[in-house]
């Protein structure tokens, strides 16, 4: 497994974590600059995901339909 698979699997844990710090501060009640902090750091965490992703495909280091 290469570095880019571990920081696409690193990302995702970050995204999830975010999602369920936000999830937290909305059941709790918490002021909303928390939970909007959470959720802006989910889609950056997204659109780093996302260009990660677009990066290792146009250097060949993740292919489409790798396992069949």
């Amino acid at each position: 497994m290469g570095v880019i698979h571990l920081l696409v699997i690193v990302m995702m844990f970050g995204i999830l974590i975010s999602l369920g710090t936000a999830l937290f501060h909305l059941a709790k009640g918490d002021s909303d600059a928390k939970m909007g902090r959470a959720l802006t750091i989910r889609i950056a965490l997204s659109l780093v995901l996302f260009l990660l992703l677009i990066v290792g495909w146009w250097t060949g280091v993740i292919a489409p339909n790798q396992y069949h």
